[in-house]
């Protein structure tokens, strides 16, 4: 068991470690479709508004339970308070409930990756070859086991000889490569039927430019609402990784400065996310292609589009899956992470025996997910319309109601229990000063509640 917690070397290793979990599959194939559909413009001036309220109310409160009470998401919350150790459970219980799957799609973007490169990339683009992939019985669990195993390689390395030493590898090396792929789609044309040429700066103009034919108070508010559910996912809040990674803070690091860098680097790779995909997509595919999002997108519609691009399409296909799995690599790295420091503190355990025992838990539920899609299938309705199966099930308890309900709950004992200026007195220990002190006051009490109760109702149904 360690002795004395482990600690990030400073701010630097701090944000890119927070930032590198917030950047994940997310931003890569959801926050793109959001962006085309609800106007392009609209959605990214709503976005960055809630980025700047709303994320960082949720981000710096999180953060702030981490570093006061350093212990992990299982523990904190009962520290703070004798009847609020429930939030803790269901803290643990979210990432808990989210590895395994998402090691399964990351399995998937290894499959992929090896497709491109090994000269198989022209398979990738067949008609049902996604479908016929996933609905296997053997590939799918062995490659969900090589992403498993690369993200406990990595958490087993510790706090700083792993995940922040991670983290600064991989965090550059996959800016790079967005910025890369970004550019080069800029740079496409294409002469669709008729003779009609689309060019990359047309698409990059859906994304930018607000669509103001449709403008509409419920067109704001539905896209309000989209823009919130992608911030809120995105930003890695209610999985209890920024309360353990908030415990791995040095007091003498600025938080609020370090949670307005960690939400422009999120925002900032969700924004080169949608360059990189909508005037590609709109290239090669038109306006119709850029209806799809979640896995259609990214291993469907990408396929197809580099497969367009002719040659230099297999290796801008290539980087294109090698970023998306340092993407999911850094969130996976964050998830599993929130678990074992959770073991850690609550079992009394030591790290490589909270690494192997969640490894297997995940390992035993990620083989069921993949038998989900062949051996296991069924198909079931969700409450808000949706059909699924065990991926999206999972996906639906810990993302739509589980996380909406943690953060609520976080909210009450913050904002009512334990009061505002208990995260804010954290948050300047140092003397720091505190720029947003009434935004954050009346977000965390009134305004966050309420939109997060917002989200609860669409994942029920009850609103669009």
């Amino acid at each position: 068991m360690e002795k004395k917690r482990n600690t990030f070397t400073g701010s630097i290793g701090f944000i890119i470690a927070a930032a590198a979990s917030a950047v994940g599959l997310g931003n890569i194939w959801r926050f793109p479709y959001l962006a085309a559909r609800d106007g392009g413009g609209l959605f990214l001036l709503i976005y960055l508004i809630l980025a700047l309220t709303f994320g960082y109310t949720l981000l710096t409160t999180e953060i702030a339970i981490g570093r006061k009470t350093k212990q992990s998401p299982l523990t904190a919350y009962g520290k703070l308070h004798k009847k609020a150790g429930f939030l803790g459970i269901l803290a643990c219980v979210v990432p808990m409930i989210i590895l395994p799957y998402y090691c399964v799609i990351g399995g998937w973007v290894v499959k992929y990756l090896m497709d491109f490169a090994t000269g198989a990339a022209s398979n990738t683009a067949r008609e049902g070859y996604f479908t016929a992939f996933i609905s296997g019985t053997a590939s799918p669990i062995v490659m969900m086991l090589i992403f498993l195993s690369l993200t406990m390689a990595v958490v087993i390395c510790g706090v700083e000889k792993g995940i922040e030493k991670f983290s600064k590898f991989i965090m550059p090396a996959l800016l790079l490569l967005v910025i890369i792929i970004a550019v080069y789609s800029l740079t496409l044309s294409h002469e669709g039927e008729g003779g009609t040429v689309r060019t990359g700066l047309q698409g990059l103009k859906i994304l930018l430019i607000p669509d103001l034919s449709t403008i509409s108070l419920s067109k704001i508010l539905a896209t309000t609402v989209d823009a919130m559910g992608q911030l809120f996912y995105s930003l890695s809040v209610a999985m209890g990784i920024m309360i353990a990674y908030g415990s791995y803070m040095q007091d003498e690091t600025d938080l609020t400065k370090s949670v307005g860098q960690i939400e422009i680097f999120d925002t900032g790779i969700a924004f080169l996310a949608g360059v990189m995909i909508i005037p590609a997509v709109y290239v090669f595919m038109g306006s119709e292609g850029m209806e799809a999002s979640g896995p259609g997108l990214m291993f469907i519609s990408l396929p197809r589009v580099f497969q367009k691009m002719g040659p230099v399409g297999a290796v801008m296909g290539g980087l294109f899956f090698a970023m998306v799995l340092f993407a999911a690599l850094t969130s996976s790295v964050s998830i599993l992470e929130a678990i074992v420091s959770s073991f850690m503190d609550g079992l009394h355990i030591g790290r490589k025996k909270a690494v192997a025992i969640e490894g297997v838990i995940a390992a035993a539920i990620g083989v069921i997910v993949c038998l989900g899609y062949n051996r296991l299938y069924f198909e079931f309705t969700l409450p808000n319309g949706a059909i699924a199966q065990i991926l999206d099930i999972m996906d639906y308890i810990s993302n739509n109601l589980l996380m909406p309900i943690v953060s609520i709950g976080t909210c009450i004992l913050a904002g009512w229990v334990l009061k505002p200026d208990f995260i804010i007195g954290e948050a300047c220990k140092n003397g720091e000063r505190f720029g947003r002190k009434g935004m954050y006051v009346a977000m965390l009490r009134f305004i966050a509640p309420v939109l997060l109760f917002v989200l609860l109702l669409q994942a029920f149904g009850i609103i669009g």
